[in-house]
């Protein structure tokens, strides 16, 4: 049966909908209560606002930790292990409730309930920002109302019966537990677990960044935690850097380099960390810097640029190959067609050539037909053959001028002798191509092997242009010591 009980509290009301069992709980600071809830608002349609079931994990709370829906623990204190019980309770009491349910809401959605929250009281963060982000607490927070809560109690431990968070320890407990975190994410990274390990040293952090929130910067305690902190730092670091988690490394060394600008090994794990990601400039600074400031760790600095050189080397390498290939490959179907139109090209001029020579023996022995079998000299059957002269189309031959012949091997035969019918720019590309491939493969090999320099590739470059610069000029050579015309 219900029945309703007026609590020694001002605007509340309890209504039991299920009895609990056992004896009241002792409820003292450090203890941890587990129940879930329902939140209604006090209209004719009992509207639910949230329900802690939905979720499917149950509330918890800390006994004297500054809750900041104070009534929940007056509420939860006056029930047993197991009991339902339903709470009227006053605006009085509910103005917070929209800033406590936007946080549960945010946890439930797995985002952090404290993002976008400057460093002030609840109440203060309520009025600095003007929305919940979700309309119906909006409206709680603009016109605080009586709510309903329906509660039921699963347990309540005491403080020794479970593992406390850093949040809800004392500062001494906090201070003991430092030395045991450390010890045991040292214990982990032996173990090569570094995950669990940088879990261990992070929660060592936390415990001492809180008690550092509550002193002066840079006073005395203040420094005693920062000694203690720094350690903590780069072993987590260390582990970050074999999980291989670079940026976080560098987020959180840059961050402990601006405090302590002398910290050798913040340095050298910062450097290692620029180093996995390709910053070569800045990973050789950080090196030098450790060098500097710790020169016993010159070996270990001098281990890593060697390993940073070549590993820079092979990625320069693989990157001139990646992009040599990506801009030749549409050139290779065009440069076997010129090649094999340059070594055709040379066929066809050999061929003319030799053609040539066979009409100026033809012309020769027409121009010879009056002589005998005894067979004169050429000039002097050149001389006689005067008559035998043909007439250009034009008009007529000045004495003395080669004549145009009809078959193309006058004047016009100038022209065409010694040029090659394959497409422009395409005449002595065999050899041109070949040349060039040859290089090309030499200038990789040498570069794999890490023997080349760049003044070597340059003299090397210059090389090849002056060689091909000399076939030209042997090539134009060539074609102005070829016949031209017939000789009169």
């Amino acid at each position: 049966m219900e029945e309703t009980y007026l609590l020694n509290v001002e605007g509340v009301k309890k209504k039991i909908l299920h009895g609990g069992q056992g004896e009241l709980p002792k409820f003292q600071d450090g203890s941890k209560i587990t129940f879930h809830f329902q939140t209604l608002k006090d209209n004719f349609e009992r509207t639910v606002i949230d329900d802690s079931r939905e979720a499917g994990i149950p509330m918890e709370i800390i006994v004297g930790k500054m809750f900041k829906m104070e009534i929940w623990e007056t509420l939860l204190s006056s029930m047993r292990a197991g009991e339902v019980a339903e709470f009227w309770c006053d605006a009085i009491h509910t103005g917070m409730y929209a800033l406590v349910s936007k946080g549960m809401r945010r946890i439930a959605e797995g985002r952090d309930p404290l993002e976008g929250q400057k460093h002030r009281c609840g109440m203060g963060n309520m009025f600095d920002y003007h929305s919940t982000g979700y309309d119906d607490l909006d409206e709680l927070q603009r016109t605080p109302q009586p709510l309903i809560f329906i509660m039921e109690l699963f347990r309540v431990e005491e403080p020794s019966a479970y593992k406390r968070d850093t949040w809800a320890m004392s500062k001494e407990e906090k201070l003991a537990a430092v030395p045991v975190l450390h010890s045991e994410g040292n214990r982990l990274v032996l173990r090569k677990e570094f995950r669990q390990a940088a879990e261990k040293y992070q929660e060592a952090v936390i415990c001492l960044r809180n008690l550092q929130a509550k002193e002066k910067p840079w006073e005395e305690g203040w420094l005693k935690l920062e000694s203690l902190v720094t350690p903590l730092v780069l072993n987590y670091c260390q582990c970050q850097l074999e999980l291989g988690e670079y940026y976080e490394v560098l987020e959180h060394t840059t961050e402990l380099l601006q405090k302590h600008k002398d910290n050798a090994k913040a340095y050298f794990k910062r450097a290692k960390a620029h180093a996995a990601v390709w910053n070569e400039r800045e990973a050789r600074e950080d090196f030098l810097r450790v060098a500097h400031l710790d020169p016993a760790m010159a070996a270990a600095v001098k281990k890593e640029l060697k390993q940073l050189g070549e590993r820079m080397r092979k990625k320069h390498v693989e990157d001139r190959k990646r992009y040599q290939g990506l801009f030749q490959q549409p050139q290779g179907p065009r440069a076997g067609k010129g090649a094999a139109e340059g070594s055709g090209g040379q066929e066809g001029e050999g061929e003319r050539r030799q053609g040539e020579v066979g009409v100026l023996e033809t012309r020769e022995g027409e121009q010879g037909t009056g002589v005998g079998p005894s067979g004169a000299d050429e000039g002097e059957q050149g001389n006689r053959g005067d008559g035998h002269e043909e007439e250009a189309p034009g008009g007529d031959t000045a004495p003395g001028e080669p004549a145009e012949v009809r078959d193309g091997m006058g004047q016009g035969g100038e022209e065409n002798l010694g040029t090659c019918r394959a497409e422009p720019g395409s005449c002595g590309a065999g050899r041109g191509t070949g040349e060039e491939d040859k290089e090309t493969a030499e200038e990789e090999e040498e570069e794999e092997e890490g023997k080349g320099t760049v003044e070597e590739e340059e003299e090397q470059e210059v090389a090849a242009t002056s060689r091909r610069m000399a076939n030209r000029k042997r090539a134009r050579k060539e074609e102005t010591s070829a016949p031209t015309g017939v000789p009169v």
